[in-house]
């Protein structure tokens, strides 16, 4: 088995939200959109996102909701992190070094959903 693409589907309250949020800051553009839904891509190795509109009638609050975090590994992390403090992105885990050798940073666009941006740098030795 090859797999050629890959996407995550997000359930959301408002994809037109998380559509602008996604495409004024970190790079994607619609490729396809209908009703309910919005597809979203990048001419790089980035996995293609799809919104999907969430249904009142089908979605219960009751039932409860797994935690989705979409992760995009990265160069240049330092500088993207500047840029989107600027462009006022909803910062909701400043950008921090891990010991481990991880750089990361965590969005979190208008519906909720969390986007972290990591790159991978020497582990810190003691």
């Amino acid at each position: 088995m090859n797999i050629v693409s890959s996407a995550v589907s997000l359930t959301v309250g408002d994809p037109a939200a998380s559509s602008r949020f996604l495409t004024s800051h970190l790079g994607f553009r619609q490729i396809l959109t209908g009703e309910g839904f919005i597809a979203l891509g990048r001419d790089d190795a980035a996995v293609d996102l799809l919104l999907m509109e969430r249904d009142p009638e089908r979605w219960r609050p009751d039932q409860g909701l797994t935690e989705v975090i979409v992760v995009f590994t990265v160069t240049g992390l330092a500088a993207e992190y500047e840029r989107l403090r600027g462009e006022g992105a909803t910062i909701t885990i400043p950008l921090r070094r891990e010991p481990w050798g991880e750089l990361m940073v965590q969005l979190t666009d208008p519906n909720g959903v969390a986007i972290q941006l990591t790159e991978w740098i020497s582990p810190i030795t003691g």
